[in-house]
């Protein structure tokens, strides 16, 4: 017992860190659509779809090698330096490599060379500090690990509200801030807080870099490039799926209008953040149990009461964020001239329902060691992506991104689906988990596309919603609330 209170310890404390950046780009969303105009947001939208990619292949499977090598090594100490020594070098050749190659990396990616710089460091600090992470969890230091992620946050934040909302001000007061003060900087300084957070958490993690020796096990580390190299596929599908579109559209679009309309597509996509979240930490918080249940006789049983509980409140949280939708993109998206894509939100918001119930159906191919699964599910939904985005972006623009999001997200949930049949077959109540999300998605078109903005009408959407929860699921809620 003492065993799993601490696993759910330590994957309450990781899944904090891990939650927290997200709820902090959320944040920070009311700032930048309420400071920068579309085209500049637009630009940063690129540049991170640029970074989630890049940050994939610069991590190449080797953070997911070390667990798996240094819990069964008889040579934990080997696996820590041939890892972390081979982030390192990999990392300052891509430093150099893309530092040398900048101009032609400006010409194919429309981004200027300014930002383009700032990126390679960023990218950089990012990188070195992979394998020092993985060694805190491996090492079960959960509270460290939590406290320098929350920091690298925190410092984040905090600069760009510095840069972004006071300097200016200060500026105009003192000759100090005056000199760190440049006008139509905002991206630069946005780049810049990012860089110095990521500065400030390699600092603090170089104590790892002196705890490990100068040994690098050439055998060992073909082995672990080897198990590797799907996980780098797969991380690449996924950064597809999740990202892919801003780059596209960049591409896609005339030139002149591409990244306002990019920046109005990535503020309203931000206010799916609420479904994100929520299976964020759901994920986190239960995917320990799956494991550490695997063996048990109802197993699962109990899976397929999960997902159901999963699927009733996200359905909940999908209608929820739509009916309200036009006062949360007051609150978050605070220029109007962003809401021209609000179009988008039912779509995006269905698509991260379909991506969380896809984590809850993927158990199967978790707890039968069948991963490449996995693999093979991303890649189709990056094809479904790829293929979509480039059909339907000339057509009719952000929609057809958000179409295809919808469709990649949807085409991994069946896949997993009926692939679990095959292999782990989990009894869900088909039934009842269609009959929520029927009634979610259909009281959401209502609500949105026929009586929006109209909460005479959308409130008792919600609350019969509820009401049918409640009376299915009545017994169940009890004995939780009893218990």
């Amino acid at each position: 017992m003492s065993t799993i209170k601490n696993l759910f310890k330590q994957t309450f404390v990781y899944g904090l860190a891990t939650v927290l950046p997200r709820m902090v780009s959320f944040l920070l969303v009311p700032l930048y659509t309420d400071i920068l105009p579309k085209e500049e947001y637009g630009e940063i939208s690129v540049i991170f779809a640029y970074f989630v990619l890049i940050n994939v292949i610069l991590a190449y499977g080797m953070e997911t090698a070390f667990f798996r090598f240094y819990n069964k090594s008889e040579n934990p100490n080997s696996v820590l330096s041939t890892s972390g020594w081979s982030l390192v070098i990999t990392s300052l050749l891509f430093t150099v490599v893309a530092y040398l190659a900048r101009d032609l990396i400006v010409e194919v990616t429309n981004i200027p060379l300014k930002y383009i710089e700032l990126a390679i460091w960023i990218l950089l600090l990012d990188a070195l500090v992979i394998i020092p992470f993985a060694w805190l969890r491996a090492a079960e230091k959960p509270m460290r690990y939590a406290i320098i992620k929350i920091f690298n946050v925190v410092v984040n934040l905090g600069l760009n509200v510095f840069f972004l909302v006071y300097l200016k001000d200060l500026a105009e007061e003192h000759s100090f801030f005056r000199s760190i003060y440049v006008e139509d900087f905002k991206i630069s300084y946005v780049f810049i807080s990012n860089l110095v957070a990521s500065g400030l958490t390699l600092l603090l993690m170089l104590p790892f870099y002196f705890r490990i020796s100068f040994t690098f096990d050439s055998v060992l580390w073909r082995k672990m490039l080897s198990y590797g190299f799907p996980i780098l596929i797969a991380g690449i599908a996924f950064s597809v799926n999740e990202v892919f579109d801003r780059i596209l559209l960049d591409r896609l679009l005339p030139q002149d209008i591409a990244r306002e309309q990019i920046g109005a597509y990535s503020a309203c996509y931000k206010l799916a953040m609420f479904m994100t979240l929520f299976a964020t930490a759901f994920r986190l918080g239960i995917e320990p149990f799956f494991f550490s249940h695997s063996g048990e006789e109802n197993a699962t049983t109990t899976y397929a009461r999960i997902t159901n509980y999963f699927v009733i409140l996200g359905s909940l949280i999908l209608l929820g964020v739509i009916v309200f939708a036009d006062l949360l993109k007051i609150l978050i998206i605070k220029d109007s001239a962003y809401w021209e894509a609000m179009e988008i939100v039912p779509l995006i918001l269905l698509a991260n329902l379909f991506l969380g119930i896809y984590h809850n159906l993927s158990v199967w191919y978790k707890v039968t060691d069948r991963t490449k699964f996995g693999g093979y599910i991303s890649l189709a939904g990056a094809a479904v992506t790829i293929a979509l985005n480039l059909y339907l972006i000339p057509k009719i623009g952000y929609t057809g991104s958000a179409i295809a999001t919808l469709a990649a997200y949807g085409v991994m949930m069946t896949l997993s689906y009926f692939y679990g049949r095959k292999y782990y077959k989990v009894p869900y109540d088909m039934t009842r988990i269609g009959a929520y999300l029927l009634v979610s998605i259909t009281f959401s078109i209502i609500s949105f596309y026929f009586f929006r903005g109209n909460y005479f009408v959308g409130i008792p959407l919600l609350l019969i919603f509820m009401g049918v929860i409640y009376y299915f699921e009545k017994d169940q809620i009890l004995r939780i609330i009893q218990s």
